[in-house]
């Protein structure tokens, strides 16, 4: 499974929320949910084969722990349906806008004061 099939489930988006607060026990995500511990397990190990989760085992209890490094793909994606960023940024264009301006009436105030020296 990967990351976008695994991010398609509403319980498996709703335990990466809850692991995003830091590491928890299937018990302990269990009892945000009203289905069994067994089907919060099976939703814990398709995130962990998509590798959005990582587990470690203390005792006998198994700790989950979001793997951020596992939404690379899904991100990239995303990315990549951004539009592209201007050649030129906005900040350099507003400042070539004005300085066209300033010169422009510079220029028409020049010629104002030629054609009243003339006359």
């Amino acid at each position: 499974m990967d990351a976008f099939e695994a991010l398609a489930d509403p319980v498996r988006r709703s335990l990466l929320t809850r692991l995003r607060d830091g590491p928890a026990r299937v018990v302990d995500l269990a009892s945000d949910h009203d289905i069994s511990r067994p089907a919060i397990s099976k939703h814990l190990r398709l995130l962990t084969e998509a590798g959005l989760v990582d587990a470690s085992t203390s005792g006998r209890e198994r700790h989950y722990r979001l793997t951020v490094e596992g939404i690379t793909p899904v991100r990239e994606f995303l990315d990549s349906l951004r539009p592209p960023a201007p050649l030129i940024p906005e900040h350099v264009l507003d400042g070539l806008d004005l300085e066209v301006r300033r010169t422009s009436r510079e220029r028409r105030e020049s010629d104002a004061d030629r054609k009243e020296n003339t006359a």
